[in-house]
């Protein structure tokens, strides 16, 4: 899998491409404590039922980041560098922090979204998520490699899938550098007081919102909340799991099922 890069006036981007449909799919990934273009092949090989019907993109964050990087600025750097490679009327989703940066992207740049899947997201940060991302914060801090992907793992996980994949979160801790410390600890800090919900009424396009009960990172209330401001709207969908745990969008075998079910209506 190529991973290229975009660069705009003001910043570089890092990305991969896959597919070989007219409709164009944007992912955009959650909060990671490493860039999600090192797992670029398995991406692609998870979401092998798109690829005859889409083109799809993964988007990194940006290059160079600033020590100050609100998801608000995630999401403009990302509309940017669609804009820049043509994109526009794109189906896209958004799981987690990515989910946030979609909502930005749905409400300032209407153009470049036909309809959007939320998972596992949130339209505003209370105190109490965002401490949770502090404890997080708080081993990459103290350096903490292994500390940090089995708590990480751990919340995003439900019990059986974490156990399953403990090994394996043990050795991607061998692999962590400096640079993905520090890297983390911005993306984590951007979310700080994150808050669209007075814009959702903005959102033109249709979405559909898929939460999970047992959200032990964002809690289940945060898709609630997003349907209720949304539950009025024919366009509007929502869908709540039941023992996925956050990271939904990587263990419900039938999740990739629903989106396109969705996308295609």
């Amino acid at each position: 899998m190529e991973i290229r890069t975009v660069t705009t006036a003001g910043l570089s981007m890092d990305y991969f491409c896959f597919g070989s449909g007219e409709k164009i799919l944007v992912i955009l990934p959650g909060l990671s404590i490493q860039s999600v273009m090192g797992s670029a092949e398995l991406i692609a090989q998870s979401y092998q039922d798109f690829a005859a019907d889409y083109t799809i993109y993964v988007f990194d964050r940006r290059k160079d980041m600033p020590e100050s990087y609100p998801v608000y600025e995630m999401a403009r750097d990302t509309a940017q560098v669609m804009l820049a490679l043509g994109l526009k009327d794109c189906y896209l989703f958004g799981a987690s922090q990515g989910g946030m940066m979609a909502l930005v992207i749905a409400i300032e740049y209407p153009e470049l979204v036909r309809k959007m899947v939320l998972g596992s997201t949130s339209a505003h940060i209370l105190d109490s998520q965002y401490t949770k991302l502090l404890g997080w914060a708080a081993l990459a801090k103290a350096g903490d490699r292994k500390g940090l992907y089995l708590a990480f793992g751990k919340e995003i996980y439900p019990p059986e899938v974490y156990e399953q994949y403990r090994d394996a979160l043990i050795n991607a801790a061998e692999t962590v550098t400096e640079e993905d410390l520090a890297r983390f600890l911005v993306l984590v800090k951007g979310t700080e007081g994150f808050d669209v919900t007075k814009d959702l009424h903005r959102i033109h396009c249709p979405v559909m919102a898929i939460g999970v009960y047992e959200d032990a990172v964002l809690d289940s209330d945060a898709t609630m909340e997003i349907a209720q401001e949304l539950d009025a709207r024919s366009d509007f969908k929502l869908y709540m799991y039941i023992g996925y745990g956050h990271a939904a969008f990587d263990t419900a075998p039938d999740y990739h099922a629903r989106m396109l079910k969705f996308f295609g209506e």
